[in-house]
């Protein structure tokens, strides 16, 4: 599993994301908002918008927030159009990392995560300069399942691969086939995934030590942290050792 993701999944089992609740419910609802805009306030219709609302119900966000930001998404009510922007770079060792935002103000959002970027160790490029080293992927992971139930269940319904770690495993489908995978999964009895997203998954990683991890991870921390950010995207991995030092710090 990469490192970004244990180290989220550290975060989430300790309760201790840096991320509140208000930043969390802000980066939901600016999600919801632009699914909707792009393709339409019909869920059924529209498998990003539906994404988006699994997600903000697994924070619990309230339900008359997400009516209220997929409506003003489709246009029923007046609000703020948010742009999509990319932005790719690189931390401690050489580690390549995307950013992926959402904003309504794209001068003050490249201002801001060029300084997160120089401020802890890392230079943002230009891009395409490493999204290549990245393939798009669905991502459902689990914790403390199965394992041998859980792979014939996602076998069967079309994933591509399962990966065992320490309690966790973690799905691997095709970007197309992870809506069917997910719903066959919860059928079969896996329907509570700690996650669950098609998300970009990269094809090699940079092992860090210590130093090197307790920089980058400061730095995804800060990039997360910042109200325009949506996702973060990594090639790094840590050992186990370090990570679960890193975690109890």
């Amino acid at each position: 599993m990469a490192g970004h993701s244990k180290w989220a999944n550290i975060k989430i089992r300790k309760g201790a994301q840096d991320v509140k609740r208000g930043k969390a419910f802000t980066k939901l609802i600016r999600e919801i908002t632009t699914a909707a805009r792009i393709g339409g306030a019909e869920p059924s219709f529209n498998p990003r918008l539906r994404a988006a609302i699994l997600a903000a119900r697994a924070q619990n966000l309230p339900k008359d927030t997400m009516d209220k930001a997929i409506k003003r998404g489709a246009g029923a009510e007046e609000g703020t159009d948010f742009k999509e922007v990319r932005f790719e770079g690189y931390g401690a060792s050489g580690v390549a990392i995307i950013v992926d935002t959402l904003t309504d103000n794209n001068n003050r959002t490249v201002a801001d995560v060029r300084h997160i970027f120089n401020k802890y160790g890392g230079n943002m490029g230009s891009s395409g300069c490493v999204a290549y080293l990245f393939d798009k992927k669905g991502q459902i992971l689990f914790q403390d399942a199965d394992e041998e139930k859980l792979m014939e269940a996602a076998l069967e319904a079309g994933a591509e691969d399962m990966i065992a770690n320490n309690g966790e495993c973690e799905v691997l489908t095709a970007p197309e086939d992870f809506e069917t995978v997910r719903d066959a999964l919860a059928a079969a009895g896996f329907a509570h995934p700690i996650s669950a997203e098609v998300t970009l998954r990269p094809q090699n990683t940079i092992t860090l030590d210590e130093k090197g991890a307790t920089s980058l991870l400061k730095l995804l921390d800060m990039l997360e942290d910042n109200d325009d950010v949506q996702k973060v995207y990594a090639n790094f991995d840590i050992p186990d050792d370090i990570m679960e030092r890193l975690g109890n710090g």
